[in-house]
């Protein structure tokens, strides 16, 4: 049981270490210039442990992006009786600033280097966010299809690109506001009672 144990933290650490090393190469050097066997000599691991970890380069570069996108879709998805998508969305603020990963900072300045790799991950933050937008249409009893609940979605997706990390609790306080008066507003429309 011991020995599963050190098994995978001894893999964590190993992942840990490829995806940190691809990260400092993509930022420094840029994505496209950089090779599997660049980010394994920088892990000190051999091309196919990357490649074990991490079937494509692509996928290395949006490892650490995608595991937040899908909390956030866990968060929405599984969020307990009575709570609102609002508040699901809340507590998967507060909980991703309580703990920041420390491969933010340089995962920020990859993305900063590389623009294919930022429409990328935008492109996966509309996906979760237009789940939360079906969520929310069906919380409010509105059409998936209807501008409220996809307004209500965009304006979460700034939200999140804003002050997911890094965040301070005012900046999650002022954002939070911000998307509950909007949906206040959708709820004062004429016709909606």
């Amino acid at each position: 049981m011991k020995s599963e144990g050190l098994r995978e933290r001894s893999k964590a650490r190993r992942r840990e270490a490829i995806l940190r090393a691809a990260y400092e190469l993509f930022a420094d050097h840029g994505f496209e210039a950089t090779t599997i066997a660049d980010i394994a000599a920088a892990a000190e691991v051999s091309p196919r442990t990357v490649t074990l970890y991490f079937p494509s380069k692509l996928e290395l570069a949006t490892s650490h992006f995608d595991a937040a996108a899908d909390r956030l879709a866990t968060a929405l998805r599984e969020r307990p009786d009575g709570q609102t998508t609002v508040d699901a969305l809340e507590r998967w603020l507060r909980a991703e600033a309580a703990d920041p990963d420390p491969l933010e900072d340089l995962h920020d300045r990859m993305l900063d280097l590389n623009p294919q790799l930022r429409a990328v991950t935008n492109l996966r933050l509309t996906e979760v966010i237009q789940e939360g937008a079906r969520i929310l249409a069906e919380e409010r009893g509105d059409d998936p299809d209807d501008v409220g609940p996809r307004m209500a979605a965009a304006a979460a997706a700034a939200v999140v690109s804003e002050v997911c990390h890094h965040a301070q609790e005012a900046e999650i306080d002022r954002a939070m506001a911000f998307l509950r008066a909007g949906l206040a507003t959708l709820d004062a429309e004429p016709g909606r009672g």
